[in-house]
This record gives structure tokens, sequence and C-alpha cells, in this order.
């Protein structure tokens, strides 16, 4: 009985030193069974007992203090005191494990004959009425010690695809994507095929297959794709995606878009986003995804009504105001319709351009790289880029779709062939423009930016009569 006080008091005291809610729980477990021993010796002490209870007291109290001060050290010397957190080397089922390993031994040793007598026996019975649970327990062992998995890993187990939330004696604890949790017995996880998506390394490649029509060339086809995926944040840029050609199929050609995400709970999001860039990449380059060959089809379908372009599309461009009707008829026939996603990229600071767009329907918003938040947000009428278009100067500033956005875009070719009907337009339309640039170079100021010089116009038209070639 002194004994089993004398360790009580001792682990009470280690309890309490410990910040450790693991440890504290251990240890109370050890505080239980050394009070049960002191009070079973009490009882040995001080009440009149039958010979047979005494000798079943006798024979269990020095097992309740060998599991007690083995469950103690085991605790002490594994876990951190100081921490809230388990070893990953030593998880609570192996640490369980080694408790229960280390008392058989200790129970064998001090109960040799008796132990010995029954083992035959109640090994058999324990077999066959624990046969299910002491398949998990040791599939659970295994998974602990091997560590296929760890929890919050990304695993598909025998087509059960989610996120390791807890592996216990039992069962492992699968969350979906879907949000249920699917318990799995460690049995089974033993026999079947484990995918870790999150091991050795938490990237993973993800493919989608888009078909072009057979009328556009596969190099075109591939640049199309690998510039539409340039700025998406959601992939992978110190690895190049890969667009591979899979099939010639009986109405298009096959390709294969493979790109590397560090986040595959968000696969679908990522596979969805790379569908919509490159749908819209294709729109914009005139490239088909073909309808299925059974599909017969009268005529090609018509394009939104938000791309209409008419003639009067061009009024609403203050630089081309000196421009007769006709003049602008004849540039707007040289112009094509674009269509932009939300989030992507229509030209980028620092990038060579020769054209101008005019948003025809939906937002975007201007940024500079040396300023932070967005310069301007543009509407529809709006226009940007004609410096590119006028002097092939490289584009001054980033202009994002906030939306939507239908735009014509207005290449140089066509504005030479405008210009070469009638060469004095191109000082009047020089004219609007430096007009232009002045106020965005107040606005600049106005904002904290660094002020341009002003060109003089003299060398602005020159600059223009040069780059058209005129």
């Amino acid at each position: 009985m002194i004994v089993a006080l004398a360790l009580l008091l001792v682990t009470l005291v280690l309890r309490g030193a410990s910040a450790s809610r693991r440890v504290r729980g251990k240890l109370l477990t050890s505080c239980l069974l050394f009070a049960t021993s002191a009070a079973a010796a009490a009882l040995l002490k001080y009440a009149p007992l039958t010979p047979a209870v005494v000798e079943q007291i006798h024979t269990v109290n020095p097992l309740l203090l060998t599991f007690g001060v083995i469950n103690t050290l085991v605790v002490l010397a594994i876990n951190p005191w100081r921490e809230n957190r388990v070893p990953e080397q030593f998880p609570t089922i192996v640490q369980d494990a080694i408790v229960i390993g280390v008392f058989g031994l200790a129970a064998v040793l001090f109960m040799q004959e008796k132990i010995l007598a029954t083992t035959a026996v109640g090994a058999v019975v324990l077999g066959f009425a624990l046969q299910d649970t002491l398949g998990n327990l040791f599939a659970g062992l295994a998974i602990q010690i091997e560590k296929p998995f760890r929890v919050g890993h990304w695993v598909t187990i025998g087509g059960i695809e989610g996120a390791v939330t807890e592996v216990t004696w039992r069962a492992t604890k699968i969350r979906t994507k879907a949000g249920n949790f699917v318990i799995v017995p460690n049995s089974v996880i033993a026999k079947e095929t484990i995918t870790n998506y999150s091991e050795p390394t938490q990237d993973t490649r993800l493919e989608v297959e888009v078909g072009a029509s057979y009328e556009a060339t596969p190099n075109h086809v591939k640049a199309v794709i690998r510039n539409a995926l340039f700025d998406e944040p959601l992939i992978l840029h110190d690895r190049d995606p890969d667009v591979l050609i899979v099939d010639f199929a009986a109405s298009a050609i096959t390709y294969r878009v493979r790109v590397w995400t560090r986040d595959f709970s968000a696969d679908m999001v990522v596979r969805d986003r790379l569908r919509t860039l490159i749908y819209y990449a294709f729109r914009r380059h005139g490239i088909d995804i073909p309808y299925p060959i059974q599909v017969q089809m009268s005529s090609p379908p018509a394009a939104p009504a938000e791309s209409t372009v008419t003639a009067g599309t061009l009024d609403v461009v203050s630089i081309f105001a000196p421009l007769s009707a006709d003049q602008r008829g004849r540039l707007l026939e040289g112009t094509r319709t674009l269509l932009y996603s939300t989030g992507e990229v229509i030209v980028r600071e620092g990038d060579h351009g020769s054209s101008m767009f005019l948003l025809i329907r939906g937002e975007a918003v201007v940024t500079l790289a040396r300023t932070s938040g967005e310069v301007a947000r543009l509407n529809a009428g709006d226009f940007f880029g004609e410096m590119s278009l006028l002097t092939g100067d490289p584009r001054t500033a980033t202009v994002t779709a906030a939306t939507d956005c239908w735009l014509l875009e207005i290449g140089v070719d066509a504005f030479r062939r405008v210009a070469l009907a009638d060469p004095a337009i191109v000082g009047q339309v020089t004219t609007a423009v430096a007009a232009r640039r002045a106020e965005l170079d107040l606005h600049r100021t106005s904002r904290a930016t660094a002020a341009v010089s002003p060109e003089p116009p003299s060398t602005f038209l020159a600059r223009v009569r040069d780059f058209l070639r005129l």
C-alpha cells in the first residue's frame, strides 16, 4: 500500500508539471491504477476477506502496479512535456502497443505458472472471438510504422478519395471532397492499393483533353494553349505545361494538356479553369472545337449579340474623330472581335504590340507594375493601346478582364491601309492621341506616379510615319 501511494503521489506531481494534454491524460490512467492498487492493499489489511478473494487480490495487485509503472515510463520517455503534440515516430497506436507488449512480458515473468497454463486455451478463444479486431489492430500498427500516408494527406484507397483525418486502432477516417466521413477498417486498407497525392511531394500533375479542328496547325494550337495558361495562378509555373497530341479522332485532333498543381483538393477547380481558359483562347484565335461528327450543322452558330460590330462602333473612339464615316468603315473592315474571360490578361505591361483595343462589352482594370491596386477601370466604349498601334511602343500598362470582355482589336495593317489612302489623317490622329496622352500624364501625376516628359508633336508625328512606313 505504501508503494502504491508513493507512486500515486509522484505521478500526480509529474502530471501537474506537464503542459501536454496527452501526457496529462495518460498519467491520469496511471494515477487510477495506483489508486486502485492502494485501495486493494487497504482491503487486504483492514477488511475481513475470504481466502479466495485474498488470493485474487495478491494476483492482480502486482499487475496493476506494473501496468501503471510501465504506462508512466513509456509516456514520459516518448512524449514531449512542454508541447501539446504526439511524436511523429510514435503515434498513439504505437505507444499503446509498446505499453501492452512490455506489460505482457512483465505479466509472464510475475505469474509464469498461471500465465503459461492458461495461454493456450485463452489464445484459441481470443483468436476466434477477436480475429477481425486483431486484424484491424495489426494492420493499424503496420500503417503507423510504414507510414504510407499521414493525417492531412490526400489519398485514394479502394476507390475512396479524400483527406486522412485520423488513424485509430480499428479504422482510418477519410474526409471526402463532399464533406463526408468514410470509415475504412485498417484490415481493408492493408489489402487495397493506396495512392498518396501528398507524397513524396505535394506537386500533382493534372490532365485535361480538348479537341481542335484539323484546319488549325498543331504548333499553332499548342502555342495558343501555352499562352492561355501563362498567368494562371492555380498551376505551378516552375514546370512548363505539356501539350501533346494523343489522337486523330473522327472530327478533331485531340490534345492532352498536362499541368502541375500543389493543391490536390482543388483539382476539379483547376481542371475547370484550364478548360475555361482554353475555350476563350480558341475563340480569340479562330480555332474551332468541332461538334461530334454525327451532328449536322446547317450553318455555324451566330455570334452573341454583345460581340456585334456595327458601322458606328468606332464613333465612340475620340482619336478617330478626324476620320470620315467612310474611313472609319474601311478601318472597321480590318478589325477582329476577341473574347476574354474574367481574370485573363488582355495586354501585359512591357510586351511589344502593334494594335489597339476598343472595349465593346464588359469591364477591365488597368494596373501598373510600380503601383499597387488598379489605376483605372475601363467600361464599354473605352479604348487602350493606341501608342502601340501608331508607334509600336511596348505596352505601358497591364489590362486585365474584370468580367467577360468583348473587344475590337484594330491592327496596324488596317490603319496603314487607311493612312495610305489619305496621309493627311495621320497628323490629325496623332494630334488627338497627343491630347489624350497629356490627360493620362496629368492623371498619373495626380496618383503620385512618375510623370512622362511630353514628346514634341513633330517628333511624335515623325515616329508614327516611320513606324507606318509612310
